[in-house]
């Protein structure tokens, strides 16, 4: 694994595992309609944090209904349908109310992408704060690793969510900008 600070980009020299080749192809369509970003436990999986997860968590920029109609016409093309409910304008509406939305292969549950709006500036800030993960089948666009340890220590702060953060740390110690997660931690705090 080789991390580029300078260019935001971790190259993974690795086989890619069934939850890859599901993001992977979940995100392909997604790019094709609005930005997203992956945040969250796949993040340290992804770098090789040994531990399973049903769910794969994503913001995507906010999109008018007609160009959401279109991203999920695509996605149940490319047979994924979503768990919360049939109709486009029924999901669209849970987006509406900050309420995210899960999305799997048909006939499955799990695993399954959470699609939600980045509702504030902490949240939207993160589009232009990611690194792209390029993996051998493909590119994924993660939050960056700074913000994933905050997130992870300081706002979800479960046993799992600070083992995420460590194993990040572990592996990128020399590499991290100790002062942006000082400053993201307190910016959690205020929220």
């Amino acid at each position: 694994m080789e991390y580029d600070v300078n260019k935001r980009i971790i190259k993974l020299n690795r086989k890619i595992n069934q939850l890859d080749r599901f993001a992977l192809d979940f995100t392909k369509i997604v790019a094709k309609h609005t930005d997203y970003i992956i945040i969250s436990g796949y993040i340290s999986i992804l770098l090789g944090r040994a531990r399973a997860t049903e769910d794969i968590d994503m913001f995507i920029k906010k999109l008018p209904i007609d160009k959401f109609f279109e991203l999920f016409k695509e996605l149940k093309e490319n047979e994924f349908w979503c768990l919360n409910a049939e109709e486009p304008d029924e999901i669209y509406n849970y987006l509406m109310e900050s309420l995210p939305v899960r999305f799997a292969r048909i006939n499955q549950a799990i695993p399954n992408f959470e699609l939600k709006w980045s509702e504030n500036r902490i949240d939207s800030e993160i589009f232009s704060d990611f690194i792209i993960a390029i993996l051998p089948e493909g590119e994924l666009r993660i939050s960056s690793l700074e913000r994933h340890i905050a997130f992870k220590r300081y706002y979800l702060k479960s046993k799992k969510d600070i083992e995420d953060a460590i194993h990040v740390e572990e592996l990128f110690n020399d590499k991290l900008d100790k002062e942006k997660i000082n400053k993201l931690k307190k910016l959690i705090e205020e929220l």
